[in-house]
């Protein structure tokens, strides 16, 4: 009897061991997929959950096409090197590649696309090589994005094509930039229209330096609304190309 109990427990004890060190507990929102993201996005570098990164977003989606995400990574001012983010179970996953550089805080606010229910993740990393992981569930009816576009429906869409609507408020030590900017963001995803979006978006402060860089992605909303936080004086400049070298810019005081 021993020997058989001892038996059982050298067999146990190994994969108990290894259940410990992939224990899916430590995730906050599990997920079949936070493997292969790890890999995919982060190349499997070193990374911790965090509850630090804060990602806010509605608990269901009321329109698939235009939800609301802020990601707020504010705690770790000073020593971000870049923000990403993405949803796990959407058929084009990532979101933004948010670059805050001096003069901008680590805060975005954007709209995107979600075609299902969906951990919705942000990883931060910081100048020490580690990656702060925040997550966040959504639920959705679905069909964000594979709906056709609201924008080619309305007639005179191709004139306004780059032009820039927002303003800087301010709050206190900062001020917030907000804007939205006129573009289908067509993601190739519905029959007969090819990938069509912003694909890089950079602010530049009052002396031409570069305040934030962004890359954006086929998940972003169409008419993509934008939000920064700005603790830089003085006016900025929002510079945009899409997926096809088309340019434009637009002056925010």
């Amino acid at each position: 009897m021993n020997w058989r109990l001892n038996c059982m427990l050298a067999c146990w004890l190994p994969l108990a061991a290894h259940a410990v060190d992939v224990d899916p507990a430590k995730d906050p929102v599990p997920s079949v997929m936070w493997a292969f993201y790890h890999k995919q996005l982060l190349a499997e570098a070193p990374f911790v959950f965090d509850e630090r990164v804060k990602l806010l977003a509605p608990p269901f989606a009321e329109d698939a096409r235009q939800v609301p995400l802020e990601i707020d990574a504010r705690a770790f001012k000073g020593h971000v090197v870049k923000i990403l983010a993405w949803a796990e179970l959407n058929p084009l996953p990532k979101i933004v590649d948010f670059q805050p550089k001096a003069g901008v805080l680590p805060w975005l606010s954007i709209r995107i696309r979600i075609e299902q229910a969906t951990p919705l993740r942000a990883a931060v990393l910081t100048d020490d090589g580690l990656w702060h992981v925040g997550s966040t569930l959504i639920d959705a009816a679905g069909g964000g994005c594979t709906a056709p576009s609201v924008v080619r429906t309305q007639p005179g869409w191709e004139e306004r094509i780059g032009q820039v609507l927002g303003g800087r408020y301010p709050r206190g030590e900062f001020s917030r930039v907000r804007v939205q900017v006129a573009h289908p963001m067509d993601n190739g995803m519905v029959s007969g229209i090819p990938e069509f979006y912003i694909n890089h978006a950079q602010l530049r402060g009052a002396d031409g330096q570069v305040l934030a860089e962004l890359e954006l992605f086929p998940a972003v909303s169409e008419n993509p609304n934008l939000t920064f936080d700005i603790d830089a004086p003085g006016p900025t400049r929002l510079m945009l190309r899409d997926n096809s070298g088309n340019e434009f810019d637009a002056a925010i005081p």
